[in-house]
């Protein structure tokens, strides 16, 4: 039996709602009924990341907004982990200009009496226990809330849970009665890994591996990716597990959840991570660069070509960023990691030595640039076939900066 700090049998609760299908040209772009269907066989351990006793509920096809609002504030008050995942189309009371999730049989006009105001689920979550909340989205903006979404800069959602999820844009052709990419990519990750990834991880390889159209919101917001999401789970997070394949969604599985047979090589996530840090969403990108990393370190080893790579890219990606002291420090990294294994004169350890030299000098911090400095040099003097006039041109840029100092 759990018990938690109160004294209550600790149990767990999975809350599944599907909202209203989001239609553009009579093509459906996401199917909430079809990836419930897919969830609904997923054992809710697996779901929770906690083996602690749990109900499931299911709403699928409701319509009356305070349907789902009793369902919800059930669900909070379960004394363990919640996880509440909500699928469908977002649209906006166009009065209020309030978002609502739109239930089943939701029109422009009935917006205010027939969905569920986005509010509501923040107001019921507030009041959870910290570390026990997670909330799972896989969601389309119509017409008139996307633009509401962009001045947002995201979607509001309540700072006591974990939100994970995706918002795609309205114009975008969709893939039919199907399970949506980014669900169906979360399913295959639990299905897949031998022991149940954290819930950053599996969010980031599904993002990196589902199929999203430009412009899709991805949650957390940028400002949010670096906040700590694990403290006080109620089961700690396992390594990340190998990225799932690109797959074409299709119906839900028939039966439990088992470990499947060997997967097909993975989709690169490399021109996702790009497109990302490319339209500035550099905090996005560093975390699923970071996420692919860690996979590599556990799958490969840290000496291994594929960590020195997957290093490089983050070191890019700080640098696309402005971040010149992280891409500094990364690439002198990766420099000496190349030069470990290869030599002095090759064109990796050659290309990484000419990349912290470029970022060092794009430091404006002085005192930054001073501390970064000496190791610099010392990756530089380990080069013979480097430029000579390089390497005098960052020494004499040091004792500049070392002098300053010293007439202070």
């Amino acid at each position: 039996m759990h018990i938690d700090g109160a004294g209550r049998q600790q149990r767990g609760h999975v809350l599944l709602v599907a909202g209203d299908a989001a239609v553009r040209r009579r093509a459906v772009q996401v199917a909430p009924s079809a990836n419930l269907a897919a969830l609904g066989v997923v054992p809710p351990e697996l779901l929770l990341n906690s083996q602690v006793p749990s109900d499931t509920t299911y709403l699928d096809g409701a319509r009356d907004p305070n349907t789902v609002l009793m369902r919800l504030r059930a669900a909070a008050a379960t004394p363990g982990p919640l996880l509440v995942y909500l699928s469908g189309r977002l649209t906006l009371d166009r009065r209020g200009r309030h978002l609502h999730l739109a239930l089943a049989g939701t029109a422009a006009s009935s917006v205010r009496y027939t969905a569920l105001p986005w509010e509501w689920l923040g107001t019921e979550l507030r009041s959870r226990p910290a570390g026990l909340t997670t909330v799972v989205l896989d969601l389309v903006a119509d017409k008139p809330a996307w633009p509401v979404l962009q001045e947002y800069g995201g979607l509001p959602a309540s700072s006591s849970a974990e939100v994970y999820g995706v918002v795609l844009p309205p114009a975008f052709a969709g893939g039919g009665n199907t399970v949506s990419s980014y669900t169906r990519q979360w399913i295959d990750q639990l299905r897949r890994s031998p022991t149940r990834p954290a819930n950053l991880h599996l969010h980031a390889f599904s993002v990196g591996a589902a199929a999203l159209p430009p412009g899709t919101i991805i949650l957390p917001a940028t400002r949010e990716l670096a906040a700590p999401t694990t403290a006080g789970r109620a089961a700690s997070p396992s390594p990340a597990p190998a990225p799932a394949p690109a797959v074409t969604p299709g119906p839900a599985a028939p039966g439990p959840v088992t470990p499947g047979p060997a997967a097909p090589p993975p989709q690169d996530p490399r021109p996702h991570i790009h497109a990302l840090a490319a339209t500035g969403r550099h905090g996005e990108a560093a975390t699923l660069a970071q996420a692919w990393e860690q996979h590599v370190l556990q799958t490969h080893g840290c000496t291994s070509p594929e960590a020195t790579h997957w290093a490089e890219i983050r070191a890019d990606l700080a640098r696309m960023a402005g971040n010149y002291r992280s891409a500094t420090q990364l690439w002198i990294n990766v420099g000496r990691s190349r030069l470990s294994q290869q030599p002095p004169d090759s064109p990796e350890v050659l290309a990484a030595a000419a990349g912290a030299l470029y970022c060092w000098t794009q430091l404006k911090d002085r005192a930054a640039a001073r501390d970064a400095g000496p190791e610099l040099i010392r990756l530089l003097r380990a080069l013979p076939s480097l430029e000579p006039r390089l390497l005098r041109l960052s020494q004499q840029r040091l004792e500049f900066l070392n002098g300053m100092v010293a007439q202070r």
